[in-house]
């Protein structure tokens, strides 16, 4: 996750941070937990997704995105999490699972598809249509999370997951990925509540209700969840990066590209790439 420079310098850095899920630049104390500060799933999230990747610039650094399943072979991630300038994919994705490395259904990655104005952020910005499909070489049985039809106003409730390290340090020698999938409560953020220009109609500020706590390495691609009438989950966000630059993960606003924004492009892709 999280906004990466385009100087050839920092590529080498920021591959193995875009493949773990952040770029989070003050060190922090260690944790057990992952997400930083979240907690060990309390349900069943059969649309979550796992997605092995390594880094471009270092083949021994191996980290994970997440996913959201919302077709029985599609697949929606952060556009850097299938970056081949920062990683290359293991070949597989794990759905269904509140384990990284068991459980839930295996399936191999069939294509890629990456929003067309993707663009890799850098340390004065966010990344920007950071939305990409898998597809899946078959169908799975796990039921797909809906595409809200809006985000909810700013305040509303929702709740974040991923498989991330629960230490923002910026070495990746001090990240430990929980084996246990995590969530984290958060809400929806104001405009005011982001860096200036990080804000936009595609662009969701998120904050957490539990002090200290937000995605980190390893959650980039992860859902941001709000519930429906009915008490459902739905889909609105796509984990990205973080609000503000220069802050840790634990310590400023989560960005997550927002799902209903790019509802048509996710549908035209998904049928020209059947």
């Amino acid at each position: 996750m999280f906004s990466m420079t385009s100087s050839r310098r920092m590529v080498a850095r920021t591959a193995a941070v875009a493949l773990a899920g952040a770029l989070c630049v003050a060190t922090t104390s260690g944790s057990a937990e992952a997400i930083v500060n979240g907690k060990d799933s309390t349900q069943r999230y059969p649309f979550m997704v796992s997605i092995p990747v390594t880094g471009v610039d270092d083949p021994t650094f191996k980290g994970v995105c997440g996913g959201s399943l919302i077709d029985s072979k599609w697949v929606i991630t952060a556009a850097h999490c299938v970056d081949p300038k920062l990683v290359t994919l293991d070949g597989t994705v794990r759905i269904g699972s509140a384990w990284r490395n068991s459980g839930g259904t295996v399936r191999s990655v069939a294509k890629t598809v990456t929003h067309p104005r993707y663009e890799n952020g850098d340390n004065a910005g966010p990344n920007r249509n950071d939305v990409a499909l898998v597809r899946l070489n078959r169908s799975v049985t796990e039921k797909p999370i809906r595409i809200a039809d809006r985000p909810g106003r700013p305040g509303t409730a929702t709740r974040i997951l991923g498989f991330g390290t629960g230490d923002d340090a910026p070495d990746r020698n001090e990240w430990v990925f929980p084996d246990r999938l995590q969530e984290l409560d958060t809400r929806r953020g104001a405009v005011s509540e982001y860096a200036p220009g990080y804000a936009s109609n595609t662009r969701l500020c998120t904050i957490s209700q539990v002090p200290k706590a937000m995605a980190c390495n390893g959650d980039s691609g992860g859902p941001q969840l709000q519930r429906d009438r009915r008490g459902r989950w739905e889909l609105i966000g796509v984990t990205s990066g973080p609000g503000a630059p220069g802050v840790r993960c634990s310590e400023g606003p989560g960005l997550y590209s927002s799902a209903p924004a790019y509802s048509d492009w996710i549908h035209e892709a998904m049928i020209r790439n059947s």
